[in-house]
């Protein structure tokens, strides 16, 4: 059964989660100079395939060879990987990417509400639905509370990163058979973006043909190797490490402290100044996860009692 409040090992990976996929917001600022959108995702994902299936071997562990494995790998990769990454790429050619990260952080509200009637041990609370609409205002304040005025038009761009957005959150319930298979977390995380390699491949090669590229610089090399190993391979170890033990609805949480990385790393690496809103937006964040985990209300109780 999947625990309901984290403990300091589950917070700790959740935020190097956050860490690692908000750093993949700096590396994709340098691909993408160079390398066309579905080139760049396909080349993550098979990248990460091939690290990962090396520390596989190098640990001495062996992929799953049956039918019902492969066929999680690549219902999971479908899930995760593939729906969402063209949903959101074709989706950032119509809107800004603030008002995209916005609409993407409504995964743990689709979470919560596909974990009730999916699950039978991770049901809707008050204080998570309460913890869930406190994070994602304290996401949109952060981001910029202009970006909303676009809302309402390019519609079919905005459905579309919702939908990357309920995908998210159905992989993260469909991912925890992976436990009740025996399966470590680097198996799945392998057999996930193999999966998704075979699965982009096709469309990389139909859209981009990446055989007409240029070659890439030093720069563009490293930082796709920082998107592979980084925010994908041991990323994905993390992802499913925490779903394992967390549950699906505490491990969408990461898509709230995502923005929080990416704003923090673009302040210290880049240089990039802080406003009085991103710290608003991070205190209101702490206290919506607080909510969810549930131990906001429990120093409360606690508080009352005693008085």
């Amino acid at each position: 059964m999947a625990q309901k409040s984290m403990g300091a090992a589950e917070w700790s990976m959740l935020l190097g989660l956050s860490v690692l996929w908000g750093g993949s917001f700096l590396f994709n600022g340098i691909l993408v100079h160079e390398l066309p959108l579905f080139t760049i995702v396909t080349a993550r994902v098979a990248l990460a395939a091939v690290a990962l299936h090396v520390i596989v071997r190098v640990t001495g562990q062996a992929m799953p060879r049956d039918r019902q494995a492969w066929a999680a790998f690549f219902g999971m990769g479908f899930l995760n990987n593939v729906i969402p990454f063209l949903l959101i790429v074709w989706g950032q050619t119509h809107i800004a990417s603030g008002l995209a990260s916005i609409l993407n952080a409504t995964t743990p509200l689709f979470a919560v509400v596909a974990a009730h009637f999916l699950t039978t041990d991770e049901k809707m609370t008050g204080n998570r639905l309460i913890g869930v609409i406190v994070g994602f205002a304290g996401v949109a304040l952060m981001i910029g509370p202009s970006v909303l005025s676009s809302l309402g038009s390019n519609v079919l761009a905005q459905l579309a990163v919702l939908g990357a957005a309920f995908s998210y959150s159905l992989a993260g319930i469909f991912g925890r058979r992976f436990r009740r298979m025996g399966l470590a977390p680097i198996i799945p995380a392998a057999g996930q973006v193999t999966a998704s390699t075979v699965l982009l491949l096709p469309v990389a090669l139909f859209v981009d043909h990446p055989w007409t590229l240029s070659m890439p610089s030093t720069e563009t090399w490293t930082a796709l190797a920082g998107l592979a190993v980084l925010s994908t391979a041991i990323a994905y170890v993390l992802f499913f490490r925490i779903l394992a033990t967390a549950g699906a609805t505490n491990l969408m949480l990461v898509t709230f402290l995502i923005p929080v990385s990416a704003i923090l790393l673009g302040a210290l690496i880049l240089g990039e100044q802080l406003q009085l809103k991103h710290f608003i937006g991070m205190a209101m964040i702490a206290v919506g996860l607080a909510a969810i985990d549930g131990r906001l209300f429990a120093f409360r109780k606690r508080s009352v009692a005693a008085e």
